[in-house]
């Protein structure tokens, strides 16, 4: 095995080219997960290329690098339609893992109880892949295609999550449930972002929930539904979760992950209008 430790991308670009590598970062999935024995595939080391991270304004939007830890999202100083983003970087495991974990990782890990996910689907990201062929760019809902499985092809990787212009109004927020307070699987999350009108009802609504479904997703029915509710009392109509997939684990029913769901989604929307409880 080989260990590859790259400071710029071209050199990333190349090593992919060249073998199949495994590329870590913060390594907080990839040695959980690994069995016994020496690894399979060389290792490549992206924390030394210094254009994979940080957090930066371009335009009216915004670039997240890839190796961006969840920590930096947490002091980063942006707007209030990312406090949701802000409040599920805090859920990523301990104190530690947030100073190692990345973005990027979170993302490739492909795991339906990624806490990242949600609050970026809301954000309407979009995720930027590099190779030595170029560039090209994949909304977030495409990137991740199944259970530990993304749209990456040979000789790719993340580079950064884009996040397009946001209305200067819109404001988030997002809930997790687990077994305990602090360093756990989620059983449910949901992010939304919204935006309200001078009355404080609804314009424009985005919800998405993971550990529900083998990908998180957005709810389309439903952020239709909400426009012109009080985020406060807004109404949850069952049918407009049935794209939800809920399944039997050792975290919960599928039952209960669908009663929880519905409340879930209500609290978020109260604490993004202002309105906790």
């Amino acid at each position: 095995m080989d260990y590859f430790a790259p400071t710029a991308l071209e050199q990333a670009y190349s090593l992919l080219a060249r073998d199949p590598v495994r590329i870590v970062a913060g390594g907080t999935d990839y040695y959980p997960s690994r069995p016994a024995g020496p690894p399979a595939r060389d290792l490549m080391d992206v924390t030394g290329i210094a254009e994979l991270r940080g957090i930066a304004q371009v335009g009216d939007g915004w670039r997240i690098g890839a190796t961006t830890r969840w920590s930096d999202i947490v002091r980063a100083e942006l707007p209030p339609a990312f406090d949701g983003l802000k409040a599920a970087a805090r859920e990523v495991g301990s104190i530690q893992i947030q100073n190692a974990g990345t973005v990027a990782g979170n993302l490739c890990n492909a795991s339906p109880a990624a806490d990242g996910v949600p609050p970026l689907l809301t954000l309407d990201a979009r995720v930027e892949i590099g190779s030595d062929q170029g560039i090209r760019f994949l909304p977030l809902s495409e990137f991740i295609t199944g259970v530990r499985a993304t749209a990456l092809q040979p000789g790719e990787m993340v580079t950064a999550v884009i996040v397009p212009p946001l209305p200067e109004t819109a404001v988030s927020a997002f809930e997790k449930l687990g077994a305990r307070r602090y360093l756990v699987i989620s059983i449910t999350m949901t992010a939304v972002l919204l935006v309200l009108d001078e009355g404080g009802r609804i314009a424009e609504a985005r919800v998405a929930v993971g550990a529900c479904s083998p990908v998180a997703c957005r709810l389309g029915d439903l952020e239709t539904a909400l426009v012109g509710q009080d985020a406060g009392r807004a109404e949850i109509d069952p049918a407009h979760l049935s794209s939800l997939a809920p399944i039997d684990d050792v975290r919960g029913t599928a039952a209960f992950r669908a009663d929880v769901v519905a409340e879930q989604i209500a609290r978020a929307l109260r604490a993004a209008g202002g309105r906790n409880g």
